[in-house]
């Protein structure tokens, strides 16, 4: 009996539950390098590179361990360039009697995987993806009943599930279950930042890179001083790195951004983590081991599981809970395109530049940068939600749909509603003043709301509190904020809303936004 394993790209553990079920005597690996994947967004260079050279190394791993390999290179596809088809070459080449996977962490790899049973008459067997702590049933049944889906709650339920971080009674440590008001100090730029391990490019990734500069022409982002890890053992020591050197320090500066610095104290584990290098459930223990033998205090400790068994697995949550239709959801009717600068950098303001700099050059910047710096601008602007969420997908060494969407359209752009956030995350440029140095390198005054030289965020916040009060005016959590707003008086109101139309006026919209990269 013949069994065909298919491995997506997104599945690089050695303990899939697929490869769990399956007998390495009688089974052959399926992994496929293919276009449609590579190209249904226009992904990053860095972030292609790095997948593709991470799928051929597990390969590696995969015949290290025992298993036969059927690896399709992206050059050398047997059939159409998509899943279904190199899938449906696999079988005839093969004559399988059963097809084994692991659930897909999107809606539309998910239909594939649905419907290969019927196409090939082959029986195709679905299974849990068990890498996350909470199934899709888990998830469905705590969010059954709920009229708030509020994270911090489902948070807690899986602390409590995995008894992470709880005392023998079962009580959170320290008395609270969340420590987020002790990480949110401003970083200087001449405090001591952990440098991390880089990862020279070997000759797979070399490969790669010099395949996406030769056949992706048109996508953007730099290859250069690549750092990448691409193995099982160069994540993990990137995680043993993390916990030695930052994980210290992580929760005080967590909110932190400081000019030319993109690593700080993050972890930088998202793309090994979502991409299956890495297991959760491993890094959850190693962090609270820590935490019993009295090398990371508690906030730092609490902040970064709450990061993943939290936000996370919320956040997987959300998008299989929502639905496939949850990408068209658009709660202010926004319809603008992203300003250009958003592919190019070259804009004035220099937060903006900051991290779209940092974007372009490490597919990387950290959530608060993505949170209150690109995406608030863009929610202030009244950019189209799903236009920004496929923009977050194109340049993210990290953004998958599953994680990415509830992110960006949900939290980032309020596009829900109000089904992730209690509240548009907006602000003027007073919070980016408070925590980052950007502000004192700006052309802009962050101070001012009006005339030539006013931070573009002070009246772009405003004036979206007052185009959408209808909307948000009976939102308890913007009480304070249209409260503020009624003091300034109707001349002051006028002068900062027509500086705001001025600020929009004078924005492009990209002609090259989201769209199909090149196929070759």
């Amino acid at each position: 009996m013949t069994t065909l394993v298919l491995v997506l790209g997104d599945q690089l553990s050695l303990s899939l539950s697929s490869l769990r079920a399956a007998d390495p005597a009688s089974a052959i690996v399926l992994m496929v390098e293919v276009a449609e994947e590579a190209s249904y967004v226009r992904h990053h260079r860095r972030k292609l590179a790095y997948i593709l050279s991470a799928m051929r190394h597990h390969a590696e791993a995969l015949r290290d361990a025992g298993w036969t390999v059927d690896y399709v290179p992206l050059e050398a596809a047997h059939g159409p360039a998509s899943f279904t088809g190199e899938v449906a070459a696999a079988v005839e080449r093969h004559k399988p009697d059963r097809l084994l996977v692991t659930e897909a962490g999107e809606w539309r790899v998910q239909a594939m995987l649905e419907s290969w049973q019927t196409l090939f008459g082959v029986p195709v067997e679905i299974l849990t993806d068990d890498r996350f702590i909470a199934s899709h049933a888990d998830f469905h049944s705590w969010a059954n009943g709920r009229s708030d889906l509020v994270m911090e709650y489902f948070y807690r339920e899986q602390r409590v599930r995995t008894g992470l971080l709880l005392t023998d009674g079962g009580k959170p440590e320290g008395g609270r279950w969340n420590y987020d008001k002790e990480n949110r100090k401003p970083a200087e730029s001449d405090l001591f930042m952990p440098e991390p391990p880089c990862f020279p490019a070997d000759a797979i990734t070399r490969e790669f890179i010099a395949l996406v500069q030769r056949r992706f022409q048109d996508l953007l982002g730099d290859l250069d001083e690549w750092d990448l890890a691409v193995t099982r053992g160069d994540a993990l020591t990137a995680q043993a790195a993390f916990l030695d050197q930052a994980l210290c320090s992580f929760g005080d500066y967590q909110d932190a951004m400081v000019s030319g610095a993109h690593r700080m104290w993050h972890s930088h584990l998202s793309p090994y983590l979502n991409s299956g290098l890495l297991d959760p459930l491993e890094l959850y223990r190693e962090f609270e081991a820590r935490y019993r033998a009295g090398t990371v205090p508690l906030n730092c400790a609490e902040g970064f599981i709450r990061q993943i068994i939290g936000w996370r697995e919320y956040m997987r949550g959300i998008y299989w809970l929502a639905g496939p239709d949850y990408v068209d959801r658009n709660f202010f009717g926004s319809t603008r395109g992203l300003p250009s600068f958003y592919w190019t950098g070259e804009t004035d303001m220099n937060c903006m530049a900051q991290v779209l700099e940092q974007t372009w050059r490490y597919a990387y910047a950290h959530h608060i940068q993505r949170l209150m710096v690109t995406g608030n601008f863009a929610l202030l602007i009244g950019a189209d939600p799903n236009a920004v969420h496929l923009w977050y997908m194109e340049v993210y060494l990290d953004a998958y749909e599953w994680v990415t969407l509830p992110n960006t359209l949900g939290m980032s752009q309020f596009g829900d509603g109000g089904l992730v956030g209690t509240k548009p995350y907006v602000s003027t440029g007073q919070y980016i003043n408070r925590m980052s140095d950007y502000c004192g390198g700006c052309r802009y005054d962050v101070k001012q709301r009006v005339g030539p030289d006013a931070c573009p965020f002070n009246s772009l916040y405003w004036d979206f509190l007052a185009r959408n009060r209808d909307k948000l005016g009976a939102n308890r959590r913007m009480r304070n904020a249209y409260a503020s707003w009624d003091r300034f008086g109707v001349d002051t109101q006028e002068k900062v809303r027509a500086k705001a139309a001025e600020v929009i006026a004078g924005l492009d919209e990209a002609p090259y936004g989201p769209g199909p990269g090149d196929q070759g």
